[in-house]
């Protein structure tokens, strides 16, 4: 039926259809998060791999709060504002919370931990030395656990991104999200030469981390243009990359242009492997950090 904007209401395909979380597992997963006071991308952006990830007692920790100082137009985090005594007022970054994710890592036995945050572009480092304190913490309770960073564009700085890979994450992941000429409508606030300048400076910065992004598929993107975006990627020294189905999180955010089919998304593999990626994972419910432990393994 056609929607009052005159844009088709697309229906989602059998293929997209996930199961409701309601193993044990899930639950305790659940529980530990919030006895820790944490707040995780799994519920915040509404992951659809939530049931599953948590079941297997993975979960990806977003630290720096649940307020987010940029307004893409794909995303259901909710946006705040650094304007005190305002609604969605930015609060102060919390210095308890890096030990309190490391001990959640612990509690859970977690032996690939990714870990991400909303943009705080209100922060003179941009959260930066946050992000390091939150590895080092997890270094000290989880030694043996692999740590993954998902890290915003730090709004181009180089030097907020030294301190961030000097702590010594394992990967280094920061998504392009888009193709560039949809950057203006899905990523207003961001740069497509701006993100690709931090995944190169990661390598450069510290070369035995695996430097990771990733894009959604069905904002009205052609094929031609992802596979120059892998280009682009293979250029600035990424290694993995992951391609997903964008679904939209509420009206609120940008209708789904197109359902890409499963075998679409086998394509992209296969040719994103042949280009020179090591591993690519690409699915109509993959994102960022879905088993993102496979991609550090040593058949890597």
């Amino acid at each position: 039926m056609p929607r009052p904007n005159g844009m088709q209401h697309l229906e989602k395909p059998p293929w997209l259809k996930v199961k409701a979380p309601l193993s044990s597992e899930y639950q305790e997963t659940h529980a530990l998060v919030e006895t820790h006071k944490l707040h995780t991308v799994c519920k915040e952006a509404h992951c659809p791999n939530i049931g599953e990830c948590w079941s297997k007692r993975s979960a990806t920790f977003l630290i720096m709060g649940d307020l987010c100082t940029r307004s893409c137009r794909f995303c259901a985090v909710k946006k705040g504002t650094p304007r005190p005594g305002r609604e969605n007022s930015l609060r102060p970054l919390d210095p308890g919370e890096p030990e309190r994710v490391a001990l959640a890592v612990k509690a859970l036995d977690l032996k690939h931990a990714v870990i991400t945050s909303v943009n705080r572009d209100d922060q003179p480092d941009n959260g930066a030395a946050h992000f390091a304190a939150t590895v080092k913490a997890i270094k000290q309770y989880a030694p043996l656990c692999k740590i993954e960073l998902l890290i915003p564009d730090l709004q181009g700085s180089r030097l907020d991104l030294q301190t961030i890979m000097q702590s010594g994450p394992d990967v280094l992941n920061h998504n392009l999200e888009t193709v560039p000429r949809l950057y203006k409508a899905v990523r207003p606030k961001a740069g497509y030469i701006r993100s690709l300048s931090i995944l190169k400076w990661a390598k450069e910065l510290n070369p035995s981390a695996l430097t990771k992004s990733g894009i959604m598929v069905g904002l009205g993107e052609t094929k031609e243009e992802v596979l120059a975006l892998m280009d682009d990627l293979l250029y600035s020294g990424v290694e993995i990359m992951t391609i997903g189905q964008y679904l939209r999180p509420s009206l609120r955010q940008l209708p789904v242009k197109s359902f890409v089919r499963p075998e679409e998304f086998k394509e992209y593999e296969k040719i994103g492997r042949k280009k020179g990626f090591k591993f690519v994972e690409s699915g109509p419910l993959v994102r960022s950090s879905y088993q993102a432990w496979k991609h550090t393994q040593p058949a890597f």
